[in-house]
């Protein structure tokens, strides 16, 4: 252990891991990537980039390669129950000089950044072990093979096992949210992004190009419905246009609990957790990949100067990391939480207030995200 380039283990081939295998690769490391499933498409979902996740595509060179994506979104629409407007936030300004947003396939990203990644990733291989050894990381492998890392590096997602074998944390917490998702083809005519707000409950939808449009749905609540389209539909059938036509158009819906992580320390010796194994949120700020992104730009960077597995290299460098990233996903979880109280207050009351300020309000949620990395 101790040469020159540092031997460097990704654990999930998901949008974090491939982002920081792609931003690795960029400052001359090649790490391995390793995924305990099986290479297989993900489910027909969508996703929302928003300004600082397009800057992140750009450090990382994959801004080209994801232009001509999904649609761009200019501008989020919030509409009471009966559809009736609230507020808007004008996304080109608040975002302006850092990025557009995008809306897109989640697989279509997915397979940019698996090209962007270079190398081969090792599919249905599992971690069951690690030993945290004074220069690096011995890893076990659930099939019996074993082999020595300076750095192991957990993408492994809010279910994450890296986190737990290196005793950074236990499972995460449930956020109290029940999330439904959906694509439809062929429905009304949808060009921005749209959020209907009810109480304890809203239904978003948003365009992500040829001619699809994605449905993400939400309640309060942790019990997952044994049928999600018949819950969706007893949900969000008394909301207003456009929701009765997309509930029509929807074929297939999947169901999910959203989930929290927070975490005292990311590192533990030789071993760092990114995107949502260290810091995941519910998704209500559209911030899970656009932090993964910023993520693996921030930590290539800490790890660029590290030439040496020895001497305390790696662990500096993951200390400039957390201290970097810290602010920054605290940032999201304390307004994700601030957004999410909202679904408690009664639409009489908060109502009247969204279209007096509401703009502002959404607005600010992302102010230190503008700022840069």
């Amino acid at each position: 252990m101790g040469g020159f380039p540092l031997r460097i283990l990704i654990v999930g081939a998901g949008i974090a891991g491939l982002a920081v295998a792609r931003a690795l690769r960029m400052v001359g490391l090649r790490p391995d990537v390793t995924e305990k499933l099986p290479p297989a498409g993900y489910a027909d979902s969508g996703l929302y980039l928003p300004g600082n996740a397009a800057r992140a595509l750009r450090r990382l060179g994959l801004d080209g390669p994801v232009r001509p994506l999904g649609q761009l979104i200019h501008r989020q629409r919030f509409l009471d129950v009966a559809g009736d407007p609230l507020c808007e936030v004008h996304l080109g300004a608040l975002w302006a000089g850092v990025g557009e947003c995008r809306a897109l396939p989640r697989a279509e990203l997915h397979r940019v950044l698996l090209t962007g990644a270079g190398g081969e990733v090792r599919y249905g291989v599992e971690v069951g072990g690690i030993d945290l050894l004074p220069d690096g990381v011995g890893v076990t492998f659930t099939d019996g093979g074993t082999a020595e890392y300076d750095l192991l590096i957990g993408a492994d997602g809010s279910g994450s096992s890296i986190r737990s074998i290196a005793a950074l944390g236990g499972p995460a917490r449930p956020a109290g949210q029940v999330v439904y998702r959906g694509v439809v083809r062929g429905g009304p005519r949808i060009t921005e992004w749209t959020a209907l707000l009810g109480q304890r409950a809203s239904f978003l939808v948003m365009p992500i190009g040829g001619g699809r449009l994605y449905c993400y749905a939400d309640e309060a609540g942790t019990e997952l419905p044994a049928d999600p389209g018949a819950r969706l539909r007893e949900l969000f059938e008394p909301y207003g246009s456009p929701v009765p036509k997309l509930l029509d158009a929807l074929d297939e819906v999947c169901a999910e609990r959203t989930d929290e992580v927070d975490l005292g320390r990311w590192s533990h010796g030789r071993v760092v957790l990114v995107g949502d194994a260290a810091h995941a949120t519910a998704p209500t700020l559209s911030q899970g990949a656009a932090m993964a992104l910023e993520d693996a730009v921030v930590l290539a960077e800490s790890l660029s100067g590290t030439a040496s597995a020895t001497a305390g290299g790696v662990e500096a460098a993951l200390a400039r990391y957390e201290s970097r990233r810290r602010p920054r996903t605290r940032w999201v979880r304390d307004r994700t939480r601030d957004r999410n109280r909202t679904r408690d207050v009664s639409p009489a009351l908060r109502d009247p207030l969204l279209r007096g300020r509401g703009g502002r309000i959404f607005g600010e949620h992302y102010r230190l995200l503008v700022d840069p990395l």
